[in-house]
């Protein structure tokens, strides 16, 4: 039997088989189920108790499996009220008071004063070309800590734009037209 065509599952930790609604926005696609599978094993070591930043939140899949592991705190950037709205709602079906939807469009929330963050989720609209600024603009906006964590997902025939020098590539896999890597921040106290 097929999911509903807005609904998530969150796929591991206390809220693991969770359903939960998204709303109708066009490019709205949520990280599929195998990706976000393959990504939170990957962050396994790291999550609990990590802060993490869900920009371009959308669906909220990746914030949302981050808290359901063990994430002290997730904040749910979205530009789009109807996500915004929904995001709020299944927070309070979750019963979460560590996260908190903020409605604004991501490069200029990076402009805001920082708070730094152990992992962010990037996965702008792929079309949009966003990326570049966005790294650009955590890297060098006091966003992440020393050893922070950064996952990037692109199109798969677009790759991965150039990184900061303290950037490394963790890991990286495709499936399908989604690219999708790890990336490590390593920055010397």
């Amino acid at each position: 039997m097929s999911k509903p065509r807005n609904q998530l599952r969150i796929i591991g930790g206390q809220w693991r088989g969770r359903k939960l609604p998204f709303p109708e926005v066009p490019g709205l696609r949520p990280t599929p189920d195998r990706v976000r599978e393959t990504l939170f094993n990957w962050l396994a070591p790291v999550i609990t108790g990590a802060r993490c930043l869900d920009l371009f939140a959308g669906s909220g899949a990746l914030g949302l499996e981050a808290l359901s592991r063990g994430a002290s705190q997730v904040i749910l950037v979205d530009n789009h009220a109807a996500v915004i709205k929904q995001l709020h709602a299944n927070l309070g079906l979750l019963q979460s008071t560590a996260a908190e939807a903020v409605k604004a469009e991501a490069l200029r929330y990076l402009t805001d004063p920082a708070s730094t963050f152990d992992i962010v989720f990037l996965d702008p609209p792929y079309q949009a070309d966003l990326l570049p600024e966005c790294i650009e603009r955590l890297e060098q906006g006091g966003w992440l800590n020393a050893h922070a964590w950064i996952y990037l997902e692109a199109s798969s025939q677009s790759g991965l734009p150039p990184l900061p020098p303290s950037w490394t590539v963790y890991r990286s896999k495709t499936a399908g037209e989604v690219g999708y890597h790890l990336v490590r921040r390593v920055v010397s106290q």
